[in-house]
């Protein structure tokens, strides 16, 4: 498409089918993408290129605003206005991560809100569903309001209604029953739970890597329930998060948070803008640089800018403080997951099971050594290599290849020194072209 001015009908076809592909990939289902390419046409059609653009980067702006929008513009969030306390109903198929999210939730009204939080289950078929949310309550430090199996769901809910009012809480989370498969018996106790709570927010926790059948299971929950809000589950998995798509042009409730790691506080506020760059395989850069606001030691960083700088060695406990750096962030494949695909897919099919043991591995032959060998690894000759590779239960020859990929990093270093970084920025500026916006 590139030299030509506008976009047209016949230009539009080959880009729109790309579209298409790159939408049945990520789950979306297929009346809800015939239904998107058409309005994405409309629009397209006619459009000026502005400026610098060529009419293939015009198309993928046209595409990038229509996800968004059909996403929800902006942030949803939770609306708590009410004569506490302000119940929330969680509903959505067995399996979908409807208890952990209950308690993630929890811990975003408690720290993000300020709320004083209460839970219930009232799920009463599924074994230890009920000491499941004590559990993951506690780690979230919100209350628990207990409840048994022998019990009915609509005594439970009354119960706990009653106990919150009487003890000031803000806000009740209520974790319902979920069956394997939608059926009348567990859309009519939903309603009837719905009816006796009167909730201001009824979430729909749907799992991400659902895929075609979400669609399905929306529309069961739309039909039976006024659903005010979605949670999105299990984004850190392999699907690219269609189902979001599906289910919201669906139910037209919008999407309001997105689990993001099976951690208690793996819980992001859902922002469409965001999200449509990772259905389109485009990454989540804006959420990895958050990550790394919220998880890496800035201090410990100057540290070692400021020592490369001046020339210092880089030692092993600098590589240790690396390697501990990235855990917090997710691990490998939490980075790996948030950069677009065109970056993701030059790193190869990497094992990333097998990089994360790599990983630790590592780690554990660092922790076998003595302050003075982590200083000066010039100091590991054969004999103290055997006893690290003793003390950590590897090879010598695993030691040997740590020791190799810390040797690399140590050269990347020495190369960065006495403006060494500006000179390989410079080569990466040669890049830039292929790099996605906000790079």
């Amino acid at each position: 498409m590139r030299g030509q001015a506008r976009i047209t009908d016949s230009n539009v076809a080959d880009m729109l089918r790309e579209v298409r592909m790159a939408l049945l990939e990520a789950d979306v289902a297929l009346p809800v993408v015939r239904d998107f390419i058409a309005r994405v046409k409309d629009k397209a059609l006619g459009t000026e290129v502005v400026g610098s653009l060529n009419p293939g980067q015009a198309l993928v702006g046209v595409v990038h605003k229509e996800l968004a929008a059909t996403m929800g513009d902006g942030v949803a969030d939770l609306n708590l206005a009410t004569q506490p306390p302000a119940v929330i109903l969680m509903a959505g198929l067995q399996g979908a991560g409807k208890t952990t999210t209950t308690a993630k939730l929890a811990k975003y009204l408690i720290e993000r809100r300020k709320k004083k939080v209460l839970t219930v289950s009232a799920d009463v078929y599924r074994p230890a569903a009920i000491e499941q949310l004590k559990t993951v309550t506690r780690q979230a430090g919100a209350e628990w309001f207990p409840s048994t199996p022998d019990q009915k769901p609509h005594d439970i809910v009354l119960a706990a209604l009653d106990h919150a009012k009487r003890h000031y809480f803000d806000v009740l989370l209520v974790d319902t029953a979920g069956r394997l498969a939608i059926d009348e018996a567990l859309m009519a106790e939903i309603a009837d739970l719905h009816a006796v709570l009167k909730p201001i927010e009824t979430l729909f926790v749907v799992d991400a890597m659902q895929g075609q059948d979400a669609i399905n299971t929306a529309r069961a929950f739309k039909e039976a329930l006024p659903l005010t809000g979605i949670v999105l589950t299990k984004l850190d998995g392999d699907s690219r998060g269609g189902a979001a798509l599906s289910v919201r042009q669906i139910t037209g409730a919008p999407i309001k948070f997105a689990g993001v790691s099976e951690k208690i506080d793996g819980l992001e506020v859902f922002d469409a803008e965001r999200h449509a760059g990772r259905v389109l395989g485009m990454g989540d850069i804006v959420a990895l640089v958050e990550q790394v606001q919220q998880n890496v030691d800035f201090g410990a960083a100057q540290k070692l800018a400021d020592k490369v700088k001046s020339g210092d060695a880089f030692d092993l406990n600098d590589f240790l403080s690396q390697i501990s750096q990235m855990k917090k962030m997710g691990g490998l494949s939490g980075l790996m997951d948030k950069l677009p695909s065109a970056m993701t897919a030059k790193a190869g099919k990497v094992d990333m099971d097998k990089a994360e043991r790599d990983v630790r591995r590592m780690e554990g032959i660092i922790y076998s050594m003595t302050p003075q060998e982590r200083r000066k690894p010039d100091l590991l000759k054969a004999s103290r290599k055997r006893r690290i590779a003793a003390g950590s239960g590897v090879h010598v020859q695993e030691v040997n290849r740590m020791l190799n990929q810390f040797e690399q990093m140590r050269d990347m270093m020495k190369k960065m020194k006495g403006g060494g970084l500006m000179k390989m920025m410079k080569r990466m500026g040669g890049m830039k072209g292929m790099m996605p916006p906000g790079m």
